[in-house]
């Protein structure tokens, strides 16, 4: 089969003939329809200093994807061949303390598909029966290759109640953009995110932003006379992974606020701290989704009419990876899209 793989340790990646991956008796064997492009994978392409100390290669990379079930183990009870399916990317070892409590979410022994295990980037992938999440009619295949940056977001937004709240979102990628859809959809009051990329903040207002504000050019607090912000916000959701942007959220949420940390921040950020011990917040870091509840409210968040549509700016036959990679490098996008 033809596979996209991290084949040496250095920028770039590669279009490989590989062997099928084997089905087990308790796995499912999917044909790949649509892989879209997740932040990781870019920092795999680029070699970075994450994706050195994380990977081994050589290994298929990709973990956003939609498929047909092609075969199925002895042991498979759930799904049957011909199914459309999507699929949680972390392995979980389900023997732990968390694992056995229902918070596979959190397994200390998880194992990532296209980084720590072949992933999606390829025309079949094999998972456990255990990870795989049937995709209803409605749903189309471009939106159901996009449901694991959806499910970060919907998990970061359900660990606080954001209806009728004044919200900050720092980081307009794909999820900080998802993340101004959903919180629309569920009833904030006001919205208002925060970058330094234009196209980014254009489309976010376009998916329902309040305000939209580059920080380059503005300031966070200069909308709260607009908005009849009093006080500051209510919730912070973090997903820039940026230190300057974490720190202006702490100076910007109310006394008691609530802030959910999504991006990835470097090792040396340096934090005001009397910002969160005087004013009382409550910080809650999140990572991945909760297995199965997220994928639940993803379901029906869409059937009740959420539309994810906008977020896809781009779709790529597969022949055309490198330059869907080249797109994303360029961050004049939302989420991207491979056909297979």
């Amino acid at each position: 089969m033809k596979a996209l793989i991290k084949k040496y340790p250095e920028k770039g990646i590669w279009m490989e003939d590989v062997p099928d991956p084997d089905c087990g008796d308790n796995d499912i064997k999917i044909k790949i329809t649509h892989t879209a492009i997740c932040g990781t994978d870019l920092h795999i392409y680029n070699w970075d200093s994450w994706a050195q100390r994380t990977l081994n290669p050589p290994v298929v990379i990709g973990h956003e994807f939609c498929g047909i079930i092609q075969e199925t183990g002895k042991n498979v009870r759930h799904y049957q061949k011909g199914q459309r399916v999507s699929g949680e990317g972390h392995i979980t070892c389900g023997y732990c303390r968390n694992c056995r409590a229902g918070k596979q979410h959190v397994c200390d022994s998880s194992k990532g598909i296209g980084v720590h295990r072949n992933g999606a980037f390829a025309e079949y992938l094999v998972m456990p029966e255990s990870n795989i999440w049937p995709i209803p009619d409605s749903t189309s295949s471009e939106t159901a290759s996009i449901f694991d940056p959806f499910g970060n977001a919907v998990h970061s937004i359900n660990c606080f109640g954001i209806v009728g709240e004044d919200l900050l979102i720092t980081g307009a990628g794909p999820i900080g953009l998802m993340s101004v859809a959903i919180c629309k959809f569920m009833g904030a009051r006001n919205i208002v995110i925060t970058d330094i990329n234009d196209y980014r903040l254009n489309l976010a207002k376009q998916l329902g932003a309040t305000k939209a504000i580059n920080t380059e050019k503005d300031s966070i607090t200069d909308c709260f006379g607009e908005l009849n912000i009093k006080h500051g916000f209510d919730v912070g959701l973090e997903m820039s992974g940026n230190p300057q942007a974490f720190n202006e959220m702490l100076s910007s949420i109310y006394h008691g606020g609530k802030i959910v940390l999504l991006g990835l921040l470097p090792k040396n950020t340096s934090v005001n701290w009397d910002n969160i011990i005087f004013k009382g917040l409550h910080v809650k870091g999140v990572y991945g989704r909760e297995m199965y509840e997220t994928w639940y409210k993803m379901d029906q968040l869409i059937k009740s009419g959420l539309d994810l549509n906008r977020i896809i700016t781009h779709k790529f036959s597969i022949s055309k990876f490198d330059e869907a990679f080249e797109v994303i490098s360029s961050g004049q996008c939302g989420k991207i899209v491979m056909e297979w």
